[in-house]
């Protein structure tokens, strides 16, 4: 890899060595041989080509599909940068290289591409949705194994916000926490007791909850499948004293309306486990 594309990585917030050891394994699936292409062109033949939107959304994993083109020796040159807004016909890289490698590397680049842009644009249709309220989209950890910092990171691209990345950076306290602690003080209190300094959500389903959770002293509270007005009260009373975040059955339609409740974010696990792809294709040239 080398190191203009490794530091683009980092800057994304990325590990190169773990993007390149997923690309790595994503090309071995493929196997040694390609016997439809190895029959049709020698070695020597070379053919240029166009990564191209066919519609509009927002890009995301350019440096990731550059993995895929440096690993088989294809040239590339971006033409759009993860974040943009793109449209239809828009030349996102440009590649080329041995004929051969390109339609190797094709598939794999385009399933990194189109997954990952399927992510950033779902992210930006929310927040456009909520524009000009203070709330923000958040994602999950319902995300694909393995792909788990790819997928936040495209929603980062969309203009959303990432929520915890795993179990190790930040406590939430849900329901079968609190049923098998017997309370949410006893549960918050015992992770206090452990991690004076971490940070603590907690999962409440109704208002008592939320009352019980200021009480023990949570500064994040996830309101779960609240209705609007449950949420608008659940600010009133919080007022101000903890982050709020809605979750639960949430969808686009309603997000506006979810925003302008007050809370700080809204939880969408759709983001990760149900994006649509973007429409990319590879045409040569």
């Amino acid at each position: 890899m080398t190191p203009e594309l490794e530091r683009s990585l980092r800057e994304a917030g990325l590990d190169p060595q773990a993007v390149d050891g997923l690309v790595r394994a994503a090309l071995t699936e493929d196997g040694e041989a390609d016997v439809t292409s190895e029959p049709i062109f020698t070695p020597r033949e070379e053919s240029t080509g166009d990564f191209t939107a066919r519609e509009d959304g927002v890009v995301a994993g350019v440096p990731v599909a550059a993995v895929v083109f440096e690993l088989l020796d294809v040239a590339y040159e971006p033409k759009a940068a993860d974040g943009d807004r793109v449209v239809p016909g828009q030349v996102l890289i440009s590649v080329s290289g041995p004929t051969r490698a390109l339609l190797r590397a094709e598939r794999t680049a385009l399933n990194l591409l189109t997954h990952l842009s399927g992510i950033a644009t779902a992210a930006r249709r929310w927040t456009d949705a909520m524009e000009g309220t203070k709330a923000k989209v958040r994602d999950t950890r319902k995300t694909l194994p393995g792909l788990r910092a790819l997928q936040k990171y495209a929603v980062r691209c969309g203009g959303g916000v990432n929520h915890r990345m795993g179990l190790h950076d930040s406590a939430l306290i849900k329901d079968n926490h609190v049923a098998a602690a017997g309370s949410v003080t006893k549960a918050y209190a015992a992770i206090r007791a452990v991690y004076p300094s971490l940070h603590v959500q907690v999962e409440c389903d109704t208002l008592a909850q939320v009352e019980e959770a200021l009480a023990a002293g949570a500064g994040s509270i996830l309101l779960d499948n609240m209705t609007d007005a449950e949420m608008a009260e659940a600010v009133r009373l919080v007022a101000g004293r903890a982050e709020l975040e809605a979750s639960g059955g949430l969808t686009l339609d309603r997000a506006r309306d979810v925003a302008v409740t007050g809370v700080d974010y809204l939880a969408v696990g759709a983001l990760t486990h149900s994006a649509r792809v973007f429409d990319i294709g590879l045409d040569f040239t």
